[in-house]
């Protein structure tokens, strides 16, 4: 297994990482809210590489971060809501659930014809997704149902023995899961309550918003 820096790669390192990730490999990097498992969602053993890593069954969305709005474009009919929503609160913690285009692969939308995206505020992340020019798969690099990974070290002990290239960012400031707001209804529906807050959603969508009951 392969452990890099990212805060000391050289350009002979993010070239193999780039290639390694075009060849379908998955890697476990940082973001700004979890060490995620990183992969090209176009391709499709990388992703079924991901659940197997995981041990987690197909039938949940895989996470996607992107690094604009006209990079989401590729993926969903982006509506103003989440114009707004970016403008607001991205780059950030905030995961937004949109109706997915026909080329997203139908393994990462877990066959829900819904796409979960976020712009991350992660300098190595958003780094391999303008070189890649694609969005990169971000599920939590951790074993299913296992707390999410802070630094490299818990990502290792859990997943160690699976996983061929690391990136070490580091212990992460503020470990936890983003905010996750479901705009395929209306009103927009709170799924999970992360770092942005259901009153700074509602504040900015002036009131046009519902939190899911728990227990649903």
């Amino acid at each position: 297994m392969q452990v890099f820096d990212a805060k000391g790669l050289t350009d002979g390192d993010v070239d193999q990482i780039l290639s390694f990730l075009r060849a379908g490999g998955v890697i476990g990097f940082p973001t700004d809210t979890a060490y995620g498992l990183g992969a090209d969602p176009f391709h499709e053993s990388a992703v079924r590489r991901i659940f197997e890593i995981k041990g987690r069954p197909e039938t949940k969305p895989i996470l996607l971060l992107v690094n604009s709005i006209e990079m989401v474009s590729r993926l969903s009919r982006v509506p103003e809501t989440a114009i707004t929503l970016a403008d607001r609160f991205w780059p950030g913690p905030l995961t937004l659930v949109l109706p997915a285009l026909g080329n997203v692969p139908r393994i990462v939308t877990a066959g829900t014809a819904t796409i979960g995206v976020r712009w991350p505020a992660a300098p190595f992340a958003i780094r391999m997704i303008g070189r890649l020019d694609t969005p990169i798969t971000a599920t939590s690099a951790n074993s299913s149902g296992q707390p999410a990974a802070a630094t490299v070290q818990e990502m290792q002990s859990q997943l160690g023995g699976q996983l061929e290239m690391m990136i070490d960012g580091g212990p992460l400031p503020a470990p936890g899961g983003s905010t996750v707001l479901d705009l395929t209804v209306e009103p927009p529906l709170l799924l999970r309550e992360g770092p942005v807050s259901f009153d700074a959603l509602s504040e900015c969508l002036r009131g046009n918003i519902l939190r899911r009951e728990i227990g649903t």
